[in-house]
C-alpha cells in the first residue's frame, strides 16, 4: 500500500486535471489487453481484437504495469503526456514509443500499435467522459473542500487525513513536500485503484491517476463503432488536432484546450496556431488570454460535409483553403 503524506501547502496546491495524457492512457489500455475485462470493457475488447492480435498466453501485466508507464512517460513527460503515441515527433523532438522493450515482438504489440487499435478510434469520447467525472469531482470541491475530493478519489482509495492511503500498488511512504498534487482520472487504468506517476525531471507536481471505469450505459456510448468520418478525420489532421477540433465547438482558452486534451499548454498553442493557419479555428485575444473556436470550414470537415462556398466581389465565389487538406498528421 502507498501512502501520500499531505501538508496544508500540499492540499493548497492540488488540483483536478481532465486527463493523464493519451501516451499514459495507451499504456493502462495496453495492460488490460492483457487481462480479463469485465462488462464495461468487453465491447472495446471484442473491436479491437479485430484490429489487434490478442497477446499470447502469460503476457498478463506483472510488473510490467509500471514499467509500461515509465515507457511512456519517458517520450512524453509527465503532466502527463504531451503528444499522441502514433510514431510521430513530440514538441520536444523525440520520437514517440515504437520498437523493442516492453511491449516489443518478445511480448506483444507495441506503444503504437495499441494506440492505433485501442485508444485513437475512442479518444475525443474518452476525453468527453473524462470531462464529465472532472466536472462531478469538481462540484465535490466545491461542497467540501480538497480533502471532499480525495475522500472520495475512489471507493478503494482511503482518506484519514494528513494521509491517502492507495492499496493494490508498491508498498511505501510518499512525502510530497509542498509540491501538491495533480489528480486525474483513467478510463483504461483498471489494475489497481490508483497510481501516482513522478514528473520525469523531477520537478513539478506528481499525478495520482485513479480508475475511472464506465457504468454500462456509459461503455455503450464509448465503444460504439467509429464512423468513416471520423477515421478520416483522424488521418486528415492527425488525432490531436481532431480531438481538438470537436473540443471547440465549445469556445475556450488555449489553458482550457490543454487540460481538455491531456497536454502541455505549449503543446495546446502549437495545434491551435496549426489549426488556425490553415482556417479551421479562429481565434481571438481577451484580456490575457487566447479564445479559440472552430470555423465554418472546420465545422464542415467535423460534420463531413462540404464547405459553403462564400461569395466574393461581384458573384465570385472563393474556395475554401486548400492547405487545409494537407495538415501533418499529429
Amino acid at each position: 500500500m502507498q501512502r501520500i503524506h499531505f501538508s496544508g501547502a500540499d492540499l493548497a496546491r492540488t488540483r483536478l486535471r481532465t486527463s493523464a495524457g493519451p501516451l499514459v492512457e495507451t499504456a493502462f489500455a495496453a495492460v488490460l489487453l492483457g487481462r480479463g475485462v469485465g462488462a464495461p470493457y468487453a465491447g472495446w475488447r471484442r473491436q479491437v481484437g479485430k484490429r489487434l492480435p490478442p497477446p499470447r498466453p502469460g503476457q498478463g501485466p506483472g510488473a510490467e504495469a509500471d514499467e509500461l508507464v515509465r515507457r511512456a512517460l519517458e517520450y512524453g513527460g509527465t503532466e502527463a503526456a504531451r503528444t499522441t503515441p502514433h510514431g510521430q515527433a513530440t514538441p520536444h523532438g523525440r520520437a514517440a514509443p515504437a520498437g523493442p522493450g516492453p511491449t516489443g515482438p518478445a511480448h506483444g504489440p507495441e506503444l503504437s500499435d495499441v494506440w492505433r487499435a485501442a485508444v485513437a478510434p475512442y479518444w475525443d469520447k474518452v476525453l468527453e467522459y473524462l470531462e464529465t467525472d472532472c466536472e462531478a469531482r469538481g462540484r465535490a470541491v466545491m461542497a467540501g473542500g480538497v480533502e471532499q475530493l480525495l475522500s472520495t478519489a475512489h471507493p478503494r482509495i482511503t482518506w484519514t487525513s494528513p494521509v491517502l492511503e492507495i492499496p493494490g500498488g508498491p508498498e511505501g511512504d510518499i512525502v510530497l513536500g509542498g509540491r501538491g498534487l495533480v489528480l486525474a482520472p483513467s478510463v483504461f487504468l483498471n489494475h489497481r485503484p490508483g497510481q501516482l506517476i513522478w514528473p520525469q525531471d523531477g520537478s513539478g507536481r506528481p499525478t495520482l491517476v485513479v480508475s475511472a471505469p464506465p457504468r454500462p450505459h456509459e461503455a455503450a456510448v464509448l465503444w460504439a463503432e467509429p464512423d468513416e468520418t471520423t477515421e478520416a478525420l483522424g488521418a486528415l489532421v492527425g488525432q490531436t488536432r481532431a480531438a481538438a477540433l470537436r473540443v471547440l465547438r465549445a469556445a475556450c482558452t488555449t489553458s482550457e484546450l490543454a487540460d481538455r486534451l491531456g497536454i502541455s499548454r505549449a503543446g495546446a498553442s502549437q495545434h491551435a496556431a496549426v489549426l488556425r493557419r490553415t482556417g479551421l479555428i479562429t481565434s481571438r485575444r481577451v484580456r490575457n488570454s487566447m479564445l479559440h473556436s472552430v470555423s465554418p470550414l472546420g465545422l464542415a470537415l467535423l460534420d463531413g460535409r462540404p464547405a459553403r462556398p462564400v461569395s466574393g466581389p461581384r458573384g465570385l465565389r472563393r474556395e475554401p483553403p486548400a492547405r487545409a487538406a494537407v495538415l501533418p498528421a499529429v
